[in-house]
């Protein structure tokens, strides 16, 4: 059974292009993303991780550390790099994870139990389960999982909308509405009653008795 939403993300020790890190470690007190690629030197992986460089201070204003993994060398990943730079003019300055022995894809269920114990000889599409997001809090509990098929390339936009909500949401007793932006009206939570609703967030306007829309609060 795949992991799920509230669960402990596995922890667990990996060569990186930055080092050997300890996930949970690294993790330390803040926020990480953790996302996958089926294999370097591929087009669309290498969009993406050109896309994710692009907006990592995006995601650093978050408090939100990010990391990919394939299950690609260290020095494979090193050289892949530079190609990146040049398809789409971001340096990539987060560390790659170097999965080699698959163990980190099993633990996290992003390929088949069948898939074999090492990396060598594998192609793209043996690994197209390995475009998959994890979004990890500072308790360690998985926030949000996605995984995308090998010929979709990810929104990234859309993962930072998700931690705007995810930490939003853990700070105040609101939920977010489908499409909602940063600065946008929240949803009151069914555990808020309309008198406390009053004192919490003032003003509110009920669409059903069960849909009741505030201001986002602030920080």
């Amino acid at each position: 059974m795949g992991l799920r939403i509230n669960d402990t993300a596995p922890d667990f020790t990996a060569e990186t292009t930055q080092g050997t890190i300890d996930f949970h470690d690294w993790i330390g007190d803040g926020w990480a993303v953790m996302f996958s690629h089926p294999k370097d030197f591929t087009p669309v992986c290498t969009t993406e991780l050109g896309a994710m460089a692009g907006y990592a201070k995006e995601f650093e204003k978050r408090g939100v550390k990010i990391i990919g993994i394939s299950v690609d060398p260290v020095e494979s990943h090193q050289k892949w790099k530079d190609d990146i730079k040049v398809a789409t003019g971001h340096a990539v300055d987060y560390p790659l994870i170097a999965d080699k022995d698959l163990k980190v894809a099993k633990l996290y269920d992003m390929l088949p139990a069948s898939a074999g114990d090492s990396s060598e000889g594998r192609t793209p599409a043996d690994n197209q389960t390995v475009r998959s997001v994890f979004v990890v809090g500072p308790d360690k509990k998985i926030k949000l999982t996605l995984s995308y098929p090998m010929t979709t390339g990810r929104n990234f936009a859309e993962i930072l909308r998700a931690i705007d909500s995810i930490q939003l949401t853990a700070r105040h007793q609101v939920a977010t509405p489908a499409d909602w932006k940063q600065g946008e009206d929240v949803i009151i939570t069914a555990a808020v009653s309309n008198e406390d609703a009053k004192k919490r967030f003032g003003s509110f306007d009920t669409i059903l008795p069960y849909l009741r829309k505030t201001k986002q609060p602030s920080a």
